[in-house]
């Protein structure tokens, strides 16, 4: 069985981001963030949507840095990426995950 964590950050538009990315300005409560996760649930993602606290305690207890991307089979890391966000080779990802099928 395959398990997926996957931590997304959102860049905001006030501060560092992406170009073409979705608008969204520095939240300032709680309910700024909520207004957020409703605009990205009207996009249909593909992962679940969630909130974290104003205080990012789920980000500072389980953020992932480095970042790196593994893939696990029965209990065993079977693939170990590189460092990143720089050095990802999510192509080589795929490959290992096309292989196990």
């Amino acid at each position: 069985m395959l398990y997926s964590d996957i931590l997304i950050t959102l860049f905001v538009s006030d501060g560092w981001a992406f170009k073409n990315n979705i608008a969204i300005k520095t939240h300032q409560n709680l309910q700024d963030r909520m207004k957020a996760a409703q605009f990205l649930l009207k996009e249909h993602p593909l992962c679940p949507v969630v909130l974290d606290t104003m205080e990012n305690l789920s980000s500072s207890k389980y953020a992932a840095l480095p970042e790196r991307l593994y893939v696990i089979q029965g209990g065993k890391v079977i693939y170990k990426g590189d460092v990143g966000p720089w050095n990802y080779h999510p192509q080589v990802v795929r490959q290992v995950l096309e292989k196990l099928h």
